[in-house]
């Protein structure tokens, strides 16, 4: 029985040794391999301060740089229509005539009024009448001659600017209701953007200020304004103030409704950039990444950018000034990976 016993004992012992040895064999083998395992080669560019350009983009709608809606003042009968949407007109040319009917009633009273003032006036000089009754033949002589100038200005209907007919809403014979105007003329040389600004911008923004303005439909191609109008105060729900930028337009190649983007440049500040090559996007993620090294190691980091400047991103968090950031390697990176750097 003790035989028994003293040779179970020396046969753990056996399994006990084997398996230290084979663990040990092990933790040799891997730190073998880990010895073994090459450094990842990469070339890295260094984080740094530089004077960057202040730039605000935003965008808004065409506008006319004069909107005008042109109607008689009463209902009446459209007698002669001259014009059509898509002409230009100067100030002063005659769009349409109104119905002159009531206007030469009107024509017709004031005459008489004029001969009876003129026969009232000679008899006040001498006596004749007394002056209450003077006071009101001058009084009713004036008062139609006020309606026949208002009805002749209402009778021919002109153009207050020069412009372009951008709307006809009724034909030759119908009667003008007074629902909507019987044209419309809009200046467009030159054209105006009204853009909300962010307030902190409120002191940066000055009048005669040069913007650069793009439109959808003209692709990159920029066209020059310039602030006509600073708001003078801020909206106190939008944190924003309306600035008024004006474009000259002068070959008319802007047009009222055209989508539009402006550049403003209020000088220049220190911001940290770094390579594009830097940047890594994870798929299917908005994050920005770089890879960092440190101590020969390298360092997933996220980051946060601001605006693309030709081959360099601004960097608004997320980095040091100084930092080295790999721009050729990352196919073989992994946070933590050892790696040498190359020129």
């Amino acid at each position: 029985m003790k035989k028994t016993n003293f040779f179970k004992v020396l046969l753990a012992a056996a399994i006990f040794t084997s398996a230290a040895a084979c663990n040990n064999n092990g933790a040799s083998e891997e730190a073998a391999v880990a010895e073994k395992e090459p450094a990842v080669k990469v070339k890295v560019k260094q984080c740094f301060d530089r004077e960057v350009e202040q730039i605000e983009v935003f965008t808004a709608t065409v506008e006319p740089n004069v909107k005008n809606n042109i109607a008689p003042q009463q209902p009446n009968r459209i007698a002669a229509i001259y014009v059509e949407v898509g002409d230009q007109v100067r100030k002063g040319q005659v769009l349409a005539k109104m119905d002159a009917i009531s206007l030469e009633q009107v024509k017709l009273k004031m005459n008489n009024d004029s001969l009876e003032f003129e026969r009232i006036t000679k008899l006040y000089e001498v006596g004749g009448v007394s002056k209450s009754n003077w006071d009101a033949m001058k009084l009713a002589y004036n008062i139609s001659r006020a309606q026949f100038k208002n009805l002749m200005e209402n009778t021919s209907l002109i153009s207050p600017i020069d412009g372009v007919v951008t709307a006809r809403n009724y034909d030759q014979g119908d009667m003008y209701s007074g629902a909507m105007p019987l044209f419309v003329v809009e200046q467009i040389r030159p054209v105006k953007l009204i853009v909300n600004v962010s307030e902190k911008l409120f002191t940066s923004i000055k009048k005669g200020m040069e913007v650069d303005v793009k439109l959808d439909v003209y692709g990159d191609e920029v066209f020059k304004g310039k602030v006509s109008l600073v708001y003078p105060t801020i909206n106190a729900q939008t944190r924003t103030f309306p600035v008024e930028i004006k474009i000259d337009n002068a070959n008319g190649r802007v047009r009222p409704g055209m989508f539009a983007r402006a550049t403003f440049a209020y000088g220049t500040a220190n911001h940290m950039v770094v390579p594009d090559m830097a940047i890594i996007k994870l798929t299917g993620a908005g994050d920005r990444f770089v890879y960092v090294v440190e101590d020969g190691k390298v360092v997933f980091k996220k980051v946060e950018l601001g605006r693309r400047l030709d081959t360099e991103y601004e960097i608004v968090s997320g980095l040091n000034s100084g930092d080295n950031v790999v721009v050729e390697g990352h196919a073989r990176l992994t946070n933590g990976a050892t790696v040498e750097v190359i020129q």
